[in-house]
C-alpha cells in the first residue's frame, strides 16, 4: 500500500493549500510524543494522516482528524482499511474537515463506505469563527461593544503584547487557568513541543501580554492556508482589570491577518445550539460558559462541525470502548 513518510506527506498536502492544521505532519509529530503513532496513506490524489493509539493486547484505535485530504475518498478507504487491519485497529474514527450543513452528504458517503455516525467527537464540535478578511476597523465594529472597549482599555492601562518563546511562563499561566476555569490542560512539555514543531514553519506564534514586565496572559495561535486557530490561551489572576486577554486576542487576529488568513477559529465553545447559547450568555460564567462569553464577544459566527463517524473492525471490543466512553461522560 502507498504509505508515505512525513516529508512525502508534507509534499502531498502542498497541492491542497487549505489542508486543516490537524492533517499536517507536524501535528502527527506532536501527537507521537504523547501516545499516538502517525501514518500517512495516499491513493492517487487523495490521502490522510492516520493516528494510531495503542491499547492492551496489541490492539489500537485509529483516527483521522479533520481529513481525508482531497475529494475521492472512496479510492482511499481500501488503503486505510488495510493499514488499520495490519495494526489491529478496533475501529477507525474519522472527523472530516466540514461543517454541519454538509452532514447529510457526508453521512451518505461514509455510511456507504461502512462507517456509522459516532456519538463521541475528539475535537471540540462547536466553535466561533470570525471573518478577518475585512479591514481592522470593520472587524472591531462587528464585536460586542464591551469587547471592543476592553481591547482599547488594555492599551490605555499599559498592557504590552509581544511574541515570545517563554514556554515556561506560558505553562504556568495554563496551570492557573485550568484550575480557575475547571478544565484540563496539557503539560508544559506538550506546549513546548507544539511550539518547536510549528513555529519554525511560520505556522505558530506564542504571544505574551504583560504589565511592567510581568506576564498576565499568553496565547498560542496557529495558521495554515487561509485559516487560523486559537488553540491554547491562558491568564493569571492578577491585574485582570487591565483586560490583557482581550488585547492579546486582538493581536493574535492581527497576526493571522498578516499571515494571509481570512478566517479565525476560536476553537471550542459549549456544544449547544445558538439559541441556548445566547439565552445563557448573560446568566452563566462558570467553566466553559465563561469561555463562551469571552469568545462570543469577538463577534463571528457560531458553527458546528459535521461530527465523527466510526468504522468498526472488532465489534465486541468496540462495544466495550463505547461503554467506557459512556461511563466517562456520567
Amino acid at each position: 500500500m502507498p504509505v508515505l513518510d512525513p516529508q512525502e506527506w508534507y509534499t502531498f498536502i502542498q497541492s491542497y493549500p487549505q489542508t486543516h492544521l490537524l492533517q499536517y505532519p507536524a501535528w502527527g509529530a506532536l501527537k507521537a510524543n504523547f501516545g499516538w503513532e502517525p501514518a500517512y496513506v495516499s491513493a492517487g490524489d487523495v490521502g490522510a494522516q492516520v493516528l494510531f493509539r495503542r491499547l492492551p493486547l496489541g490492539f489500537t484505535i485509529a483516527y483521522i482528524p479533520k481529513g481525508p485530504v482531497g475529494e475521492d475518498w472512496e479510492a482511499l478507504w481500501p488503503q486505510v482499511d488495510a493499514l488499520c487491519r495490519e495494526r489491529r485497529a478496533v475501529f477507525l474514527k474519522v472527523e472530516p474537515d466540514a461543517w454541519m450543513d454538509e452532514y447529510d452528504a457526508l453521512n451518505q458517503r461514509l455510511t456507504a463506505a461502512g462507517f456509522r455516525p459516532s456519538t463521541h467527537d475528539l475535537q471540540p464540535p462547536r466553535t466561533v469563527t470570525i471573518d478577518i478578511s475585512q479591514e481592522d476597523d470593520d472587524i472591531l465594529a462587528a464585536m460586542k461593544q464591551k469587547t471592543r472597549y476592553n481591547i482599547r482599555l488594555a492599551g490605555r492601562k499599559e498592557v504590552e503584547v509581544y511574541a515570545s518563546d517563554d514556554l515556561a511562563a506560558f505553562g504556568k499561566l495554563m496551570e492557573v487557568t485550568g484550575e480557575r476555569d475547571e478544565f484540563g490542560v496539557h503539560t508544559l512539555a506538550y506546549y513546548r513541543r507544539a511550539y518547536e514543531l510549528f513555529h519554525p514553519l511560520g505556522m505558530c506564534e506564542l504571544l505574551i501580554a504583560s504589565y511592567q514586565g510581568a506576564p498576565l496572559a499568553g496565547l498560542m495561535v496557529f495558521a495554515a492556508g487561509q485559516r487560523a486557530w486559537y488553540l491554547y490561551g491562558a491568564s493569571n489572576n492578577q491585574e485582570r482589570n487591565r483586560m490583557p486577554t482581550y488585547l492579546i486576542q486582538w493581536e493574535a487576529i492581527r497576526w493571522a491577518k498578516a499571515k494571509g488568513c481570512t478566517e479565525y477559529d476560536l476553537w471550542g465553545v459549549p456544544d449547544y445550539d445558538e439559541e441556548t447559547l445566547e439565552a445563557q450568555f448573560s446568566e452563566r460564567s462558570d467553566g466553559l460558559w465563561g469561555v463562551y462569553r469571552f469568545k462570543r464577544g469577538f463577534g463571528g459566527e457560531v458553527k458546528r462541525g459535521a461530527g465523527a463517524w466510526d468504522k468498526v473492525y472488532q465489534p465486541v471490543l468496540y462495544w466495550a470502548y463505547q461503554q467506557w466512553v459512556a461511563r466517562r461522560g456520567e
